[in-house]
């Protein structure tokens, strides 16, 4: 025996075995005791009046209660049996409380984000609300301390110094936009009216290259050491037209390759453009300007949504009137 107990396992499966034999023992017991009060309880004839049913539980709770309670023997592992299913069952409880919670814990950050972020929204529009209450306040008392000359004064400054900055912006966005079609827009508009890819798609064109024109597949052909000036020449007319319009030499115009000859299209065509929505004064149907064919400059502007073809009309096109969509 003492063998046995030298052994855990073999200690831990004596323990089981008592314990299992223990508490048969005290079933067969309760079997027992409840077949004896069935043999010897009686049926009465009549139902027991409400003095005699509390007596009868009076004398039960008497009798449990000086009865000695079911103790485990020493060394039984039904304690630690009744333990480990308790911890277990507070386990299992405390994990699907943890799971209900964790859902309702991320259902209330969402909540608090939102509310945080209404806050934020609501600060700042509080702070923008007293701003611009301020500032009103201030233009009101400089209006009451100024006479009408003073402010009709200060507004014509206002509106020339305004006139002033658009000119500015307006003359650095011309510089600009040149410089964008006299550096990259106008050689690859030369390359699309010669056969070549679509202006955007072969970006890095060298004018010297397009001398010699593209393929049938799009393919830009190799340029020959001595090309042909007046067939070059010929062609450039054919595909622009002369761009001696407004009285340049003969000499000029065959210096112009087909770079220039783009860049000089599509800035007369921007020109006219501009100069027939001024013209127009805000009136749709005048705006339109009559186009003889649609070059790839005409396409350009179209495809870029800074132009427009007429609905009924396809030789007609007009500028988008930008702020005229803002305004209406």
């Amino acid at each position: 025996m003492e063998f046995e107990y030298d052994n855990p396992a073999r200690a831990h499966e004596a323990d089981m075995e008592r314990t299992i034999q223990e508490l048969n023992k005290r079933k067969r017991e309760l079997e027992e005791a409840i077949q004896e009060l069935r043999s010897s309880s009686t049926v009465p004839d009549t139902e027991p009046s409400p003095e005699d049913t509390l007596e009868i539980f009076t004398k039960a709770y008497e009798e449990v209660a000086e009865s000695k309670p079911f103790l485990p023997a020493p060394g039984s592992v039904l304690p630690a049996l009744l333990a480990i299913r308790n911890a277990r069952n507070t386990i299992n409880e405390s994990n699907e409380y943890l799971e209900s919670q964790a859902k309702s814990q991320d259902e209330l950050a969402r909540k608090l984000e939102a509310e945080k972020t209404a806050l934020r929204e609501q600060q700042a529009l509080k702070t923008a609300l007293e701003n611009r209450i301020q500032s009103l306040r201030d233009g009101l008392e400089n209006k009451q301390e100024k006479t009408p000359e003073q402010m009709a004064k200060e507004r014509i400054a206002e509106l020339k110094r305004q006139k002033k900055e658009w000119e500015n912006r307006t003359a650095k966005l011309t510089k600009d936009l040149d410089w964008f079609i006299e550096e990259h827009l106008g050689p690859m508009l030369a390359a699309e009216e010669l056969g070549g890819p679509v202006v955007g798609q072969l970006t890095d064109i060298d004018p010297e290259d397009l001398s010699a024109g593209f393929s049938a597949q799009g393919k830009l052909k190799k340029a020959k050491d001595q090309p042909d000036i007046d067939k070059r020449q010929r062609r450039i007319d054919e595909i622009w037209g002369a761009q001696d319009q407004q009285g340049e030499s003969n000499k000029r115009k065959r210096e112009e390759d087909e770079a220039s000859a783009a860049v000089a299209d599509i800035r007369r065509l921007i020109e006219q453009l501009m100069n027939k929505l001024v013209e127009s004064q805000g009136d749709n149907s005048a705006s339109y300007l009559k186009i003889s064919k649609e070059t790839a400059a005409v396409r350009f502007l179209v495809r870029s949504k800074v132009a427009s073809f007429h609905p009924k009309d396809a030789q007609k096109l007009r500028l988008v009137d930008f702020g005229r969509d803002i305004d209406d």
